[in-house]
């Protein structure tokens, strides 16, 4: 029932986001005489404020057409290379009349980015996608919303994800190099070490950043919640069927807006800075300050449904039994045993002030692969880096992005 509620809710308070939004406009138009009054521009911030806690946010655009490389402008389009039921592969393809630097680019690497199915959408990577765009060929998971997956489509668990990582591997082809953000580390790991217990050709690189492989090691209020709480609890307490005016209707979800919840739970008081920090911003006419907060929560409050049984095989497989780290895992009952990996180089990352993923989880991956030799393995932490820092912003392009691309060149041949 609690989603029905949340959608009733939704649907009333619709109107008066919409009227809210009409309001800040009227006593903030330099032609509508509303806009004369001398607290005019406070009652417009206000109106505007309300209408940004009221709306619903749709799921964003990449928006990537262009990119400066060397100087040239190049065309970027974003096209479709693999379409399945629960995600798809997406691929930044790049343009140019300059011979010469077209060359180039067909002999760049190509890289699969792997984004998390944690809640946000994949548009949350979009600074790492056109970072890495003027040295490499990118493609990136775009995982979709559960809630418009009709559930005549069937499940998707754990096993799924695994199958799927697998399946853009191989179209993409042995040359890639995997980069796996978060939570799929996990999994990623999975599907690269099932391929080399089968024999078939793994991605030339794997790099790993803050995700937890043993989260056991420097528990954080996210691993505490998932270890401390039963698997019967999260089944009984957080699942619920998407409502009938969705196309998943009867589907069992995570609910995207209890993971917003939670999201904001973790720092209430930084997201009340941040929306007093607004209303400040628009009374003082700072549109530069106004739009960095629409830009970074326009992405921040789109979230999507996971489908159930992906978030409880996750809660019991990486956080309750600890199965990848204690060599117990199995996918489709083949055993997954990272220390069989042999020509895949490893390289994780972390964030020195990570509060999702703790010091030391994404290391652990170091010690699984057994088979990968210690010249083809290295760890890199970003100082003064969170969670995000490491994959977006100042700290990811001057401090990740450079690591990153130099151990890729290194292991590309």
């Amino acid at each position: 029932m609690l989603y029905q509620f949340y959608e009733m809710q939704r649907a009333l308070l619709s109107p008066f986001a919409e009227f809210a939004s009409a309001s800040s406009k009227l006593y903030s138009h330099p032609l509508s005489p509303f806009a004369q009054g001398f607290h005019s521009q406070r009652v417009s911030a206000g109106f505007d404020l309300m209408h940004r806690l009221t709306k619903e946010y749709e799921k964003p655009e990449f928006g990537i057409t262009q990119i400066q490389v060397g100087g040239s402008d190049i065309v970027v389009q974003q096209i479709t290379a693999l379409d399945k039921p629960f995600c798809k592969l997406l691929r930044f393809k790049r343009y140019t009349d300059d011979a010469k630097l077209l060359s180039k680019m067909r002999a760049q690497p190509s890289v699969l980015i792997v984004a998390p199915l944690s809640g946000h959408h994949s548009t949350l990577l979009r600074d790492t996608v056109r970072t890495m765009l003027a040295d490499h060929k990118v493609y990136i998971t775009d995982w979709v919303d559960a809630r418009m997956v009709p559930a005549a489509v069937g499940p998707f668990h754990l096993d799924d994800y695994v199958h799927y990582v697998q399946e853009f591997i191989r179209h993409i082809g042995p040359e890639v190099h995997v980069i796996s953000v978060c939570q799929p580390t996990v999994p990623v790991l999975g599907a690269v070490a099932l391929m080399a217990s089968a024999g078939e050709q793994t991605p030339r690189t794997m790099t790993m950043m803050g995700g937890p492989i043993d989260a056991r090691r420097s528990p954080t209020a996210v691993n505490n919640l998932a270890m401390n709480k039963s698997y019967e609890w999260f089944e009984n307490n957080v699942i619920y069927r998407v409502p009938a005016n969705y196309p998943g209707a009867g589907r069992k979800v995570y609910p995207g807006f209890m993971q917003h919840t939670g999201f904001v739970a973790m720092n209430p008081d930084r997201h009340l800075t941040a929306h007093y920090d607004y209303f400040l911003d628009l009374v003082r006419g700072d549109d530069d300050g106004a739009d960095a907060h629409r830009t970074f929560y326009d992405e921040y409050n789109a979230v999507l449904d996971l489908p159930a049984e992906y978030y409880l095989d996750t809660i019991k497989v990486v956080f309750q039994d600890f199965a990848l780290v204690h060599g117990s895992w199995e996918v489709a009952g083949e055993l997954v045993k990272p220390q069989d990996i042999k020509t895949t180089a490893l390289l994780t990352v972390e964030g020195e002030l990570d509060d999702i993923s703790g010091s030391g989880q994404t290391a652990a991956a170091i010690e699984l692969c057994k088979g990968i030799p210690k010249t083809r393995k290295g760890h890199f932490e970003v100082k003064g880096a969170g969670h995000y820092g490491i994959f977006s912003g100042r700290r990811w392009r001057e401090l990740a992005y450079p690591q990153i691309r130099e151990f890729i060149a290194r292991h590309d041949k």
